[in-house]
């Protein structure tokens, strides 16, 4: 088991490399390095097909997961480059890179696309077992996890819409988004993100071995609480917006969408 496991993701790392490797040339003559984060994104939807193509498993089993993961990377790789992540402005964050990495920004970046290209492939541990074994569970453990997982979906684009809309007024320059599900969770994005996962996780828990799918989920939620997600993006809007921010936090839930507090 560890051994196919281990054959697919080395695969699928080969493949994402190549795909990230083309979109770093395109980066290096755009001067926008946010083509990474959509390639990180569809790079899943690469890695189901290939791991669908490679596979001698029921399809029963992985068919259901793959079209779910699938969705899950279309939706949010058309959602950042509708945002402008290729095509717009720089990002500060890669702006911010780029300056410090000089005069070897393009090697840093090469470097960072390579890195997106690895972490792909070990995330894809949370839906490669369907794609190796059969399922032992009867299929009522697999229909919730797609019930989590298209929940997640769902709760995620509502999330970036909402958001979108409000920033689309300029009265709101400079202010909180606290509207729809941003008054409930300071990260509505984060936590539905989050599901999409523990969705992954538990459908793969229906097969024997798919306990490995849990480090995927562990990668995920260190990530959003402790490394790229929560802590620099409240960071910065304390420091773009100040006590007013300082104010939502006090009021707001911080992960899970729950009422907010009263003022």
């Amino acid at each position: 088991m560890i051994g196919a496991i281990a054959e697919r993701i080395a695969i699928a790392w080969v493949n994402v490399a190549v795909l990230q490797a083309g979109l770093w040339f395109i980066a290096r003559r755009t001067k926008n390095a946010g083509i990474v984060d959509v390639g990180w994104a569809l790079a899943f939807s690469l890695v189901a097909t290939i791991y669908a193509f490679g596979t001698t498993a029921p399809a029963a089993g992985w068919l259901p997961i793959s079209l779910v993961v699938m969705l899950w990377s279309a939706r949010l790789g058309v959602y950042l480059l509708w945002r402008g992540a290729a095509t717009g402005p720089e990002e500060g964050r890669y702006s911010e890179l780029r300056r410090r990495w000089q005069p070897n920004a393009d090697r840093g970046f090469f470097a960072l696309f390579q890195a997106q290209a690895a972490l792909t492939a070990v995330l894809s541990i949370a839906f490669v077992v369907p794609f190796i074994e059969a399922p032992w569970d009867g299929g009522l453990l697999r229909a919730l996890a797609i019930v989590i997982a298209v929940a997640g979906i769902a709760g995620e684009s509502v999330a970036d819409l909402q958001l979108a809309r409000w920033k689309r007024d300029p009265a709101n320059r400079g202010m909180v988004c606290d509207v729809g599900l941003w008054g409930y969770s300071r990260h509505p994005n984060y936590f539905f993100e989050w599901c999409v996962w523990l969705g992954f996780a538990v459908y793969s828990l229906a097969f024997h071995g798919g306990w490995i799918a849990l480090l995927a989920q562990a990668i995920i939620f260190a990530s959003i609480f402790g490394v790229t997600g929560i802590p620099p993006t409240e960071n910065q809007a304390i420091r773009s917006k100040g006590d007013a921010y300082r104010a939502y936090q006090a009021r707001v839930s911080k992960f899970v969408p729950r009422p907010p507090k009263r003022a």
